[in-house]
């Protein structure tokens, strides 16, 4: 079994008595793609931060490449972080931006670089303060990509792009990882959108870890039965229900559950419809269960309509 790349063992961070990450414990594998997971607030971009040695834990063990990352510039020249808020010198123009990170990082691939100037139609020589938000967001996501370091955390640097951009972001990460593979790490609320790019997603709530599972586990592991109510509750049988809405005598119940294909057909005889469970939805699903017993609400709510 290959080392991870990160190790996290019980880490805690805490602000003035506020905690925003509580100890967690997770590793990162080489040349895989994550996504970090999770409501904002969740404690996502704070974990972030601690691996890339830009902020502190209060308690517990992180190792990257085996070592802490602080002040460790061996750790820190194999490590690319790009987060939405990123900053840059008042007069700083893209191709400033674009000639320091070729000084920094080693794998730095200029000829990739200016293909996606290219593909972002990026003004290379407008003042970065003078670009809009999707054309600032661009230049994080070059850097990022161009950088090819070996591992790479985009903490939501490509919301400000709009969906024809984004989807060029995706393509051309998903081309050059199958080329040129690392560990990448994508933070997002646009869970749907990376859905498909996810390899393992790691999903916090509370600065929890809520799942922490190979994506291809989680497909197929939740289904919503619809139907009349009494037939889909003798159908599911006792099954643990995540969320469930029922008007009148019609009833549409998620569980997170796999369904055998005699089963499929038994409710296909009953007259009920079976619904695959996407990624976001098991996430908020499994996020507002996690909320509601955390305030003693019960765990299978229950949304009825007034008749």
């Amino acid at each position: 079994m290959t080392t991870p790349v990160v190790e996290v063992s019980n880490l805690t961070k805490s602000y003035r008595g506020s905690t925003a990450v509580d100890n967690i414990s997770f590793a990162l594998q080489e040349n895989t793609l994550y996504g970090l997971l999770g409501r904002n607030g969740a404690g996502k971009t704070t974990v972030m931060s601690i691996l890339t040695a830009q902020n502190f834990e209060s308690s517990g063990t992180v190792r990257v490449f085996g070592q802490h990352p602080y002040e460790n510039a061996s750790v820190l020249s194999k490590m690319c972080f790009i987060r939405e808020s990123q900053k840059y010198p008042d007069n700083f123009r893209p191709r400033h931006a674009f000639r320091s990170a070729a000084m920094f990082f080693h794998n730095w691939d200029q000829q990739f670089c200016d293909r996606l100037v290219a593909d972002f139609e990026l003004p290379v020589e407008r003042q970065i303060k003078k670009l809009s938000r999707g054309q600032l967001s661009a230049v994080g996501v070059i850097i990022g990509l161009a950088s090819r370091a070996e591992i790479t955390f985009f903490d939501e640097p490509y919301l400000g792009l709009d969906a024809v951009a984004r989807q060029v972001f995706y393509d051309r990460l998903l081309a050059d990882f199958s080329e040129f593979p690392r560990t990448i790490v994508l933070s997002s609320h646009l869970i749907d959108e990376v859905a498909n790019l996810l390899e393992h997603v790691i999903v916090l709530e509370h600065g929890r870890i809520l799942m922490d599972c190979e994506t291809d586990d989680v497909r197929g592991s939740a289904f919503t039965v619809m139907g009349p109510r009494a037939v889909v509750d003798d159908f599911l049988n006792g099954r643990p229900v995540m969320h469930r809405e029922a008007v009148g005598s019609f009833a549409s119940v998620t569980v997170e559950s796999k369904l055998t294909d005699r089963e499929r057909r038994e409710a296909a005889e009953l007259g009920l419809e079976i619904a695959p469970v996407s990624l976001q939805q098991l996430i908020v699903r499994r996020t507002t269960s996690a909320s509601q017993s955390a305030v003693g609400l019960s765990s299978e709510p229950t949304m009825e309509a007034v008749r």
